[in-house]
């Protein structure tokens, strides 16, 4: 190993720093004399906590100022949610590893451990911040009163503890990173709710010419991971769509085939195409293209344009909770 020093670069929450505190372990149980150190980088999507994500962009928000730090050399390796990270990434730059995913299930938390998410009055109030669950929630469930609700996972769960809301709905996957399933009701399944793409999954991204760091994460790489988000990355690339349109996949390997389940939704949950497609995990990228072309076929470039066009439609967490200026706090 000729490298000695890495720097990684994340974000400053408490689940980044947990994902990149685990890169870092995972790194050092191969090269014990690696030396790791950790920048905390603020991005737009940590900066601007009172707008919807759909607002202020989706794509790139929580990568972009990172993917800078990349490109300028100021840190060696970026630690991203897999989820947060575009499809298209900027030139010089790729992705060097994709470890094993954790669960990509969403799960249902809620003051009442007795209710479920089936179980909720007509009306409910369930808080997100995902246009993606909030379709797929609508599509059940049309009574739902969707409140948007932003900031890191304790924040949120904390928000949840001091309201009126029946529910919120956040992925398993942070909510295990930090030791904070208590809250946790049940997981939802994926026939009411398909996760987003790359969820509970973690993307290390580098420099494309950096071949010493590349030679560093091979060992972090895990093949049936990659076979499945390459999958989902490439279905959401065929279909255009980001933060500002309800789409959901999953990509699984089982007995040497690669299952790809994906959805396209209306905002308001009033229309919804499913679709499967198998293939071998050589060939990830053709699955998720060909299931993007069915479901387009089967209606969804109307619901793509229709999202694209109105990225409306929450509550607002202050309608529910009251004023609420540090969102962060």
């Amino acid at each position: 190993m000729t490298k000695q020093r890495l720097i990684i670069g994340s974000r400053g929450s408490d689940l980044a720093l947990w994902q990149a505190h685990h890169v870092e372990a995972l790194l050092k149980q191969q090269f014990p004399s690696l030396e790791v150190t950790i920048e905390i980088i603020h991005t737009t999507g940590d900066k601007n906590l009172a707008d919807s994500l759909s607002e202020i962009g989706g794509k790139g928000v929580f990568t972009k100022e990172i993917e800078q730090a990349l490109l300028d050399r100021t840190i060696d390796i970026a630690v991203h949610s897999l989820k947060d990270l575009p499809t298209v990434l900027p030139d010089g730059l790729r992705l060097g590893a994709v470890p094993m995913r954790a669960s990509v299930q969403d799960v249902f938390l809620s003051r009442d451990k007795n209710t479920t998410l089936l179980d909720l009055p007509d009306g409910a109030s369930v808080a997100t911040g995902s246009l993606r669950r909030k379709a797929q929630l609508l599509a059940k469930r049309p009574d739902f009163r969707i409140v948007d609700i932003r900031g890191n996972v304790p924040t949120r769960i904390r928000k949840l503890m001091e309201s009126n809301w029946d529910g919120m709905v956040l992925a398993k996957a942070g909510l295990e990173r930090l030791d904070l399933m208590e809250h946790v009701v049940h997981e939802i399944s994926m026939e009411w709710v398909l996760p987003a793409v790359g969820q509970g999954a973690l993307g290390i991204e580098c420099r494309s010419d950096d071949r010493d760091t590349l030679t560093l994460l091979e060992g972090l790489e895990h093949p049936f991971t990659r076979a499945a988000v390459t999958a989902e990355r490439a279905l959401l690339a065929s279909l255009g769509g980001g933060c500002q349109v309800p789409i959901g996949a999953y990509g699984k390997i089982i007995g040497g085939t690669l299952e790809l389940s994906a959805c396209v939704a209306a905002l308001d949950g009033t229309s919804i195409v499913r679709g499967v497609h198998t293939g071998t995990p050589k060939e990830p990228e053709r699955i998720g293209n060909e299931l993007a072309q069915t479901l387009i076929a089967m209606g969804g470039k109307e619901l793509l344009e229709d999202g694209s066009r109105d990225a409306s439609g929450f509550w607002t967490a202050s309608d529910a909770l009251g004023s609420d200026p540090n969102p962060e706090a």
